[in-house]
């Protein structure tokens, strides 16, 4: 008979302790060793015609092996099964134990999705920051504008001043490598024509004041200690220096930059493209404020299945960026263990809201339908430049038909949610 005892680890972490009698390990093996003994080659045979007890004592462990990887599987999920149990993903098996004429032994431990009390939520109160477009922030706008129309032109019998960008042949040596970096320095780095603006902000500490007052021909060598504690000479000679002259702010810069007729056109757009931009970020905090309420209402454990997932979708996201930007993920000196664990309390409350919101939706009944999902898959097409049928099928194949009606059935929730909060602007 088989045996099974069930222990709580935690509210939502199980273990369950499982003897599988001899008989039925026996049936298995004596299975498994009728069919290899139709294709087995053994001296002295012709195949099929070894005996299976001959056949058992050539494979012995790995006709075992087999059977506790077909049994396992099969007894875990009738177990959980019989009791009614989901659980979140696969359950860890350790501690298997097989032999013949003994039985087979092994845990399983899985988590299990945590109970959900949504408690009330028809009555929530929520803070709107309020939206303020000043003149100043309408300025420093039209400021950047100008930064980016700016034009440069080559400067003679002067030294590097700051704003200036000046292109530099240099070589680059590290003498002592950061910390973290096993081995000796890399080798010298040598750039030719390279450009850089005095003052930039991803200019290594140091490097625009040994370059202030240089003029077109001289050079310079000089040490500096970058962010990461590395220690890094620089061999630099000026090659060239160029000034950036801005454009004045009037009606004809206005009519360059855009379909402006004046410069009051240009200075209305930026006023109502900056409100937009703080209209969307006002409703972004809101929103965040909403989801940071409803992780607050499960302050037990969560499954760190389902934690994982979260960390693995946000680090997927931040890599797709960095492609986007056509960086190669793996050669940033980005510490990729480091950053998971520090988004995890942030994967914790999205995975605690994401529950509340689906303990909600059923309540409420709020559901994706059919129509709602084809619309959205026909989005998804159009914006990657793919048909419908296509996006669908590419869908289908990476099974994401399924969280994609997940997805939008949270955020028809969160719409809900919003639409009968108190909402307070502060």
């Amino acid at each position: 008979m088989l045996k099974a005892e069930f222990t709580d680890i935690s509210g939502i972490r199980k273990r369950v302790a499982v003897e599988v009698p001899s008989a039925a390990v026996e049936q298995e093996i004596d299975r498994l060793a009728q069919r290899y003994r139709r294709s087995v080659r053994i001296p002295g045979f012709r195949p099929g015609k070894a005996p299976a007890r001959l056949v058992r004592q050539r494979l012995g462990d790995q006709i075992l092996e087999e059977a506790a990887q077909n049994l396992v599987p099969r007894v875990v999920g009738d177990l959980l099964r019989e009791r009614d149990i989901e659980p979140v993903a696969a359950p860890d098996i350790q501690d298997v134990e097989i032999d013949e004429g003994r039985p087979l032994t092994f845990t399983a431990t899985f988590e299990t999705m945590p109970e959900v009390d949504a408690g009330d939520y028809h009555e929530l109160t929520l803070r709107r920051t309020p939206v303020d477009v000043t003149e100043a922030n309408v300025g420093e706008a039209l400021e950047q504008l100008r930064q980016r129309a700016a034009r440069e032109a080559p400067v003679e019998g002067r030294g590097v001043e700051r704003g200036d960008v000046v292109t530099v042949d240099l070589e680059r040596r590290v003498l002592r490598p950061a910390g973290s970096e096993p081995g000796p320095p890399p080798a010298p780095e040598q750039r030719s024509g390279a450009r850089a603006e005095i003052g930039a902000a991803d200019n290594p500490p140091g490097f625009d004041e040994h370059l202030t007052g240089l003029e077109v021909d001289r050079t310079a060598r000089f040490t500096v200690t970058e962010p990461s504690g590395a220690e890094v000479e620089y061999d630099v000679r000026v090659t060239g220096i160029h000034e950036r002259i801005l454009p004045e702010l009037n009606d004809e810069f206005a009519q360059a930059v855009g379909t402006h007729e004046s410069l009051d056109d240009l200075r209305a757009q930026a006023e109502a493209d900056l409100r937009a931009h703080a209209e969307r970020e006002a409703d972004r905090k809101l929103r965040d404020g909403l989801l940071t309420q409803l992780a607050g209402r499960m302050p037990g454990d969560v499954p760190e299945a389902l934690v994982n997932r979260e960390l693995d979708r946000r680090l997927e996201r931040l890599a797709r960026e960095l492609l986007a930007q056509r960086i190669d993920p793996g050669s940033t000196n980005i510490d990729w263990n480091a950053l998971r664990e520090s988004q995890r309390p942030a994967a914790v409350d999205t995975v605690k809201s994401a529950l509340v919101l689906d303990a909600i939706a059923g309540r409420e009944e709020i559901e994706a339908t059919t129509a709602e999902v084809d619309k959205e898959i026909e989005r998804l097409a159009e914006r990657a430049n793919r048909g419908a049928q296509a996006m669908r099928a590419l869908l289908e194949k990476e099974d994401g038909i399924a969280s994609l009606a997940l997805g939008m059935r949270r955020e028809k929730t969160i719409q809900h949610l919003l639409s009968h909060a108190t909402i307070v602007e502060a």
